[in-house]
């Protein structure tokens, strides 16, 4: 095949372990599709869920699943590649230790309006004040006492404790239980519509071969994952690492992909996503 018949795919996802891990087989090539290539940018997550919605700037890109309602027209949903807590998710800290009622009342540093943590906060808590800070600088800022509590996702979840901060509510944990059961979906891959159905199904499984590739060859894919591993040694990364991905990030099962349709449903009967989701799955 000619280069010029290459197909080139852009890959965007957040610079953290977990996503790093999911995507080692397509960034170092073990992963090769004839007629492909795949280009990867690094951009936190917030910034993705902006790009996505306001450009419709990359082939493939990790968004916020708060996020999907407003770039749905342009993007499906893959069938692998999210990011699921199962019982556990972002968490909010505080320096003292508040009841979830006193926690309502405060102001909370939050990682971005349109990050799946800020829905599930606005779903506990309705009223709450926020201030949009860069995730990075939640814990340092809450810890200097800038604000009151915080809400936390990535590696400050398993980090926050160094710090001295206590855990108010784990958010992952509050929807399993206002939901019986359901896991509590935080980030997923979209894909653009406009590739076409060809397109989006090759890519979709290259990516699926990516991430089996990953927990086949968990020692050398946590390698390479450990250089976008923040203020994590080895076993807590591979313990975030296993949070994050796993059977769910292959395959979401019929209850995650319930729980991401709740989720945005509610988000909608409750006001807080002003259009209705219409969930498609690119398998």
């Amino acid at each position: 095949m000619s280069s010029s018949a290459i197909r080139e795919i852009t890959i965007a996802h957040s610079p953290d372990s977990d996503d790093a891990f999911m995507f080692y087989g397509l960034a170092t090539n073990k992963i090769r599709v004839p007629g492909y290539k795949f280009s990867h940018t690094l951009t936190d997550i917030e910034t993705l869920n902006r790009k996505a919605m306001n450009e419709a700037f990359y082939d493939v890109t990790a968004i916020s699943f708060h996020a999907y309602p407003y770039l749905q027209d342009n993007y499906a949903l893959m069938a692998c590649g999210g990011s699921v807590g199962d019982g556990y998710g972002p968490m909010i800290v505080a320096p003292k230790k508040l009841t979830t009622d006193e926690v309502k009342k405060v102001k909370i540093a939050v990682p971005g309006t349109l990050t799946t943590a800020y829905l599930a906060l606005k779903l506990f808590a309705p009223e709450v004040e926020t201030a949009t800070i860069p995730f990075d600088e939640i814990i340092p800022r809450v810890a200097a006492g800038e604000f009151e509590a915080g809400l936390i996702i990535h590696e400050g979840q398993l980090t926050y404790g160094n710090s001295g901060l206590h855990k108010i509510l784990d958010l992952g944990q509050w929807w399993r239980e206002e939901t019986n059961g359901l896991p509590l979906p935080l980030g997923g891959n979209a894909i653009r519509r406009s590739l076409g159905s060809d397109v989006m199904k090759t890519t979709t499984q290259a990516l699926r071969d990516s991430i089996q590739h990953a927990l086949d060859n968990r020692e050398e894919a946590l390698q390479y994952a450990m250089q976008f591993a923040r203020d994590l040694d080895t076993s807590l990364a591979n313990r975030f690492v296993g949070m994050y991905v796993n059977e769910r990030t292959l395959n979401y099962g019929d209850d995650g992909r319930e729980a991401i349709k709740k989720l945005l449903e509610l988000g909608y009967e409750r006001g807080i996503i002003p259009h209705q989701a219409k969930v498609d799955f690119i398998d």
